[in-house]
């Protein structure tokens, strides 16, 4: 079996199910995929429990392979362990950011403030999407970043992004963009602009909960 087969097939499925073609629940049938990928099931197969180990897809004895659901309490783990992780990487890139890559994440801090002025939720969660990978893009650590990619593949499965701002979280967060920019373009401790993006990002999950009226527990 070709390695390379396998990761086509994987990085197939995970991109639909990142955009919702796939939703929670749904069955992925093996063959399908494998007409679309232009593998054979073989290679799919290993896509899947690949996705499994990562929690994305669940498998079931003479039911298959399905999207996995996850319960608001394993939603706001996630976005915890995402805190941590994007906290990390966003100090570990902050030596290596260019002012061409400053000025990047600048402006599409500036779209996301514009679009609140007719708030659309989807438009501000895009947004906010390219802004941290901008400033996490040159992190040296490719591993951490595949896994915090992998978590924003595993909520996206669960949680439409347009649900993942309220109006008043979205204005906070472009104001804290905003003070996260000029530490990294200061060449601030890489310790304090990790615990500011931690930060930022448990503030966010803590709006987002308050405006849906949702809250932890058992945690």
């Amino acid at each position: 079996m070709s390695v390379g087969k396998s990761q086509l097939a994987y990085e197939w499925i995970r991109e639909r199910i990142a955009r919702r073609e796939y939703s929670p629940g749904d069955r992925l049938a093996l063959p399908t995929i494998a007409d679309a990928v232009g593998v054979s099931v073989v290679p799919v197969r290993e896509a899947i429990r690949r996705l499994e180990a990562e929690g994305v897809v669940t498998f079931e004895r003479n039911v298959g392979a399905r999207v996995a659901f996850v319960d608001e309490r394993e939603y706001i783990r996630t976005m915890q362990l995402l805190a941590i992780l994007e906290g990390a990487a966003t100090a570990l890139a902050a030596p290596h950011v260019t002012g061409d890559i400053l000025t990047s994440a600048a402006a599409i801090n500036e779209q996301m403030k514009a679009s609140l002025d007719s708030f659309d939720p989807a438009a501000v969660a895009q947004l906010n999407r390219r802004f941290h990978a901008a400033l996490t893009a040159a992190c040296p650590n490719p591993d951490l970043l595949a896994v915090a990619d992998n978590l924003w593949t595993k909520l996206a499965s669960v949680r439409d992004e347009s649900c993942s701002f309220t109006e008043a979280g979205a204005r906070e967060s472009v104001l804290e963009h905003d003070a996260l920019l000029e530490l990294v373009r200061d060449g601030g401790d890489p310790f304090e602009i990790e615990r500011m993006m931690r930060e930022h990002r448990l503030r966010a999950s803590a709006a987002f909960l308050t405006g849906h009226h949702l809250v932890p527990r058992g945690l």
